[in-house]
């Protein structure tokens, strides 16, 4: 018995070792994959909440959490009642922020929509008001209120936006409040700032209300620049706002010449000659009509009088020669620039259709060209994607390519596991090929050199005794040819053609990229190499499986257990487990276990 006893305990040991060496095994390989892919979570379930940790209702009945907070407020419409915030509670709890990143804040674009809306009203309306009688006794209360309304604006801009604005020095951002204040006080925009309000105003006691002591309010020039810029940056079709400001500023000088002749008219006394203004109709347009003609120098009007007009009109006529030269100028830039990516790809395709036609290219073939820089030029908006991003630094390349490649490189099998860096170099690797209808992607027998990512379009694989058969078409994030990088040994071939269905936009990694990343990553570099005998196992396991009879087996299948010995073992065991046939039973325990 004692004997029995031991073996018996010796065997429950050996058993729960096996068992604890199982687990530590399970546990070393989660620790593995976990260090090679940190984003792997876990298999196990996650935690349930114990029934004793629910909330015990309030003894009113109602759950607290289904009572309205305190701070949530209600209103009663008709049936209804309606959860809102009031306004003014908004207000309280805002705070305005002690610095102000002018690149990128729009509350700050925003504001200078305000500030340049107020030195528009001055730019355009001080010059109407001094020429033209539109201000009279009756209106100068509501003239005045706008003007000081826009000062009050440019004293806001000075006080609260302009000294919270942050700047670089010597690389550091600068958010410190003094530091801020005293870089606006130093710079040439307060000066500025400063001289666009002086208070000529005072001088209305004295000689009158007289628009032109307001002149000085149209020196914030600065901040009308400053807002072209910024609007710039953050508008798409930047372009459109270019037009649109270079007509404002032919208006703008049709409009100042308009105020003038109208000025030179009164001065010389309306009606008094055949070139001033009559007086009859409407004033500014027929000035405005006037000012159109002589800056675009269309002619057909009445030749000056006096000296006054022949100096007036030849003046006008140089600056309207010059104003209207730069504008077209001007124009010719912006509309060009708007279309600089077009006249590319337009002298791109007339040199290559050049040299096709010089060497007599099929125009087969010179169809397909043509095609092909169609559909990538419209599809893309541009013939190569690594020409608009080479000026970039790296670290800005790289977060393109992770917005632009990651979720579709992420999926693929071949690399979940490897280390995230590696997966990040990989993908500033990646080359965009757009690929024409019944194009062949890759032939069967080749070497594989690339693997491809479908990232827009569809591709066939084609087998079959003929070659023609569709075996399986692959959509937008399918990925093909991957075992291709790591194979050796003439494992690198490929087995099937595989043609684009329709216009196809693919990815392609290159093998000697692929390797010269794996350098820095030899750990990777193992997994990948694991995996991809893998998938050359299961791609290969049909064909092992169809083996003919004289196949030899590595390793023989292990033979059933003959019944009579079993037999014996359970009687064996009925007698409570004495001698060596319980120590084989045990022993047979033993390799099931290893087994499983």
């Amino acid at each position: 018995r004692i004997g029995s006893a031991t073996s018996l305990s010796s065997a429950i040991i050996n058993t729960r070792l096996q068992e604890l060496v199982k687990l530590f095994k399970e546990r070393t390989e989660k620790v593995k994959e976990k260090l090679t892919d940190p984003d792997a979570t876990s298999d196990d379930e996650s935690p349930v909440a114990s029934p004793a940790a629910a909330p015990v209702p309030p003894p009113g009945g109602e759950v607290e959490g289904d009572k309205p907070s305190g701070d949530d407020h209600y209103c009663e419409m008709l049936c209804c009642t309606f959860k809102y915030r009031p306004w003014l509670d908004r207000l309280k709890s805002y705070q305005f922020p002690s610095s102000i990143d002018p690149l990128t804040n729009l509350m700050y674009v925003l504001w200078l929509f305000f500030v340049v809306m107020a030195w528009n009203w001055n730019c355009w309306l001080i010059p109407v008001r001094w020429a033209f009688p539109y201000q009279t006794p009756a209106n100068i209360h509501c003239w005045l209120l706008v003007d000081y309304l826009c000062d009050l604006i440019y004293l806001l801009d000075i006080l609260v936006f302009q000294t919270r604005l942050q700047f670089v020095q010597g690389g550091d951002i600068i958010t410190d409040k003094k530091a801020m204040k005293e870089n606006y006080l130093r710079s040439q925009r307060f000066k500025m700032d400063v001289l666009c309000l002086l208070p000529l105003d005072f001088f209305y006691f004295k000689i009158g209300v007289n628009p032109l002591l307001r002149f000085p309010r149209c020196l914030k020039y600065m901040a009308f620049f400053e807002f072209n810029n910024r609007l710039e940056a953050i508008l798409t079709k930047a372009y459109i706002y270019r037009v649109i400001r270079t007509t404002a500023y032919l208006l703008y000088s049709l409009h100042v010449n308009s105020c003038l002749y109208y000025w030179a008219s009164a001065y010389e006394g309306l009606g008094s000659t055949t070139w001033v203004y009559d007086g009859e109709g409407n004033s500014y347009i027929r000035c405005y009509y006037w000012a159109v003609k002589t800056l675009i120098t269309i002619g057909g009007l009445p030749d000056p009088k006096t000296l006054f007009e022949i100096v007036f009109q030849l003046l006008n006529y140089f600056t309207g020669v010059f104003a209207f030269s730069v504008m077209i100028g001007q124009m010719r830039d912006v509309v060009g620039a708007a279309t600089a990516g077009q006249t590319y790809y337009r002298s791109c395709m007339d040199s290559t259709i050049k040299y096709m036609n010089f060497y007599k290219i099929p125009k087969t073939v010179q169809n397909r060209v043509k095609t092909w820089y169609e559909y990538t030029w419209h599809s893309q908006g541009m013939l190569d994607e690594s020409e608009l991003l080479v000026q970039l630094p790296d670290k800005m390349r790289l977060d393109i390519a992770i917005d632009v490649n990651y979720n579709i490189v992420s999926k693929v099998a071949l690399f979940q596991g490897c280390d995230r860096q590696m997966i990040f170099d990989m993908l500033k690797r990646l080359r965009s090929v757009v690929y024409l209808p019944n194009d062949f992607v890759c032939k069967k027998g080749e070497i594989g050199r690339e693997m491809y990512i479908i990232q827009a379009g569809q591709v066939q694989v084609l087998g079959g005794p003929d070659g023609k058969s569709v075996l399986v078409t692959l959509k937008a994030g399918s990925v093909f040819g991957e075992i291709s990088l790591l194979a050796a040994g003439g494992g690198n071939r490929r087995t099937a053609n595989v043609v684009a269905h329709g216009f196809a936009n693919l990815f392609i990694l290159e093998k000697k990229d692929l390797n010269e990343i794996l350098v820095h990553y030899p750990e990777s570099q193992k997994l990948l190499r694991k995996k991809a005998k893998k998938m050359l196992k299961s791609n290969n396991k049909p064909k092992d499986e169809k083996g003919g009879p004289g196949d030899s087996l590595i390793i023989p299948p292990k033979a059933e257990t003959p019944k009579l010995f079993k037999a014996a073992l359970a009687a064996t065991g009925r007698m409570g487990g004495k001698g060596p046939l319980a120590r084989l039973r045990w022993r047979l325990k033993e390799l099931k276990a290893m087994q499983a």
